[in-house]
């Protein structure tokens, strides 16, 4: 913030230069990656429009959520259609990528 502007004066600055702000009332930030979700409980985000762009800006205290590429309803189909535990049954999905045909035919072998 410019030293001696109050936040109304640069709120009026801004919008002479074509830039808009808005709060976001989100709960929740999801970041999907390849390998885990990066996760963001009670942010703080804002909206900021410039030049016919949109960008978003978040804030808030980020948590790494691992990722499966299975369900557990996913699990119990596994599981009752082998007869195996849902241990093995996970171990099955992770090996064929939550393939659940895949995983079906590997136990059964």
């Amino acid at each position: 913030m410019m030293p001696g502007m109050n936040p109304a004066q640069m709120q009026g600055m801004m919008k002479k230069m074509g830039i808009s702000q808005t709060q976001l009332n989100v709960r929740r930030v999801i970041f999907e990656m390849d390998d885990a979700n990066l996760v963001i409980e009670d942010p703080s985000v804002l909206k900021v429009k410039m030049q016919g762009q949109e960008t978003y800006q978040v804030s808030g205290e980020a948590i790494e959520e691992s990722t499966e590429s299975f369900s557990e309803e996913d699990v119990k189909m596994v599981a009752s259609q082998t007869g195996k535990n849902e241990e093995e049954v996970k171990g099955a999905l992770e090996e064929s990528d939550g393939d659940i045909a895949d995983a079906i035919m590997n136990l059964k072998d």
